[in-house]
């Protein structure tokens, strides 16, 4: 579709056309949140998950919940429906709406809800045979990281920095700690054990990262999350990175250098094979 569909503010509209003002908050500031949702042959994945994240986004910077999740889930459906593709990634935000220019919160103003949908591609069968290569940089970002603003200019940096350095994604480490990749979740493996950093306010707690905990249980992959520096990081067997769009690939190399032995390994096809039947459930 050239011209899909989108709901803006209570109406249906073609992308081309839908218009929001300048002093649209999300605009001016980046006040605001947002989610992604996959659609698996017509079928939300993990929608309770991701509509939870939604709603606790919204709770922490304070703008009003415009809609019930029984409302959401039929603004989704609506959107959804009006797109040809059966796998799509349902994008949805929310700002804190328009209002004259002035830092703080201001009072009586309604917030701007956008929903729109793409089709959803999933990762070439050659990253997950092959996988990929990332670069590193220290994490410069905000302290809030587990809101899923729509102030992203610290991620957008991070993801160019991957593209000058001939990389997939940048993973990032915050006073010389593991944190997250520009716009995933990372994971670490050594000696048959997977780690994560725990779920606190320097990463966004992924839809993912349950799911993989969930897989791990049902693979007797043992886990633990837990703090991990950047050499440990070098020195693992396996590292994945896991999101939304990119479910969950392989490193392979990191800043040049070999992860393990340079190829995928069988943490990583244990849970990817896992990820594939989740995604039929």
């Amino acid at each position: 579709m050239l011209d899909p569909l989108v709901y803006l503010n209570g109406e249906m509209t073609p992308l081309s056309e839908a218009k929001i003002p300048v002093l649209d908050r999300g605009f001016i500031f980046g006040d605001g949140v947002y989610e992604v949702i996959p659609m698996y042959a017509r079928r939300l994945f993990r929608a309770k998950q991701h509509m939870a994240r939604l709603f606790r986004s919204l709770n922490a910077v304070g703008i009003h919940n415009p809609h019930t999740e029984a409302e959401w889930m039929a603004l989704i459906g609506k959107v959804a429906s009006a797109h040809p593709a059966d796998d799509q990634l349902i994008y949805m935000q929310v700002t804190r709406g328009v209002a004259k220019r002035a830092h703080a919160f201001p009072e009586g103003v309604a917030p701007t809800v956008f929903i729109m949908t793409n089709p959803f591609v999933p990762p070439a069968a050659e990253l997950c045979e092959n996988g990929i290569a990332c670069a590193t940089m220290e994490d410069k970002r905000w302290l809030r990281c587990d809101i899923k603003s729509i102030s992203l200019l610290g991620n957008v940096l991070a993801a160019q920095y991957a593209v000058e350095h001939n990389a997939m994604e940048t993973i990032q480490f915050r006073d010389g700690y593991l944190t997250e990749g520009s716009s995933s979740n990372v994971w670490v493996c050594k000696d048959g054990t997977l780690m994560a950093p725990p779920k606190d306010a320097l990463i966004l707690e992924g839809i993912r990262y349950g799911l993989i905990e969930e897989l791990c249980e049902t693979a007797g992959i043992p886990f633990q999350a837990r703090r991990m520096t950047r050499e440990e990081v070098l020195a693992a067997d396996e590292v994945l990175i896991s999101s939304a769009g990119r479910e969950l690939l392989p490193v392979v190399r990191i800043d040049d250098r070999p992860i393990g032995n340079g190829k995928p390994g069988p943490v990583f096809h244990k849970l990817h094979a896992g990820y594939q039947e989740a995604k039929k459930a």
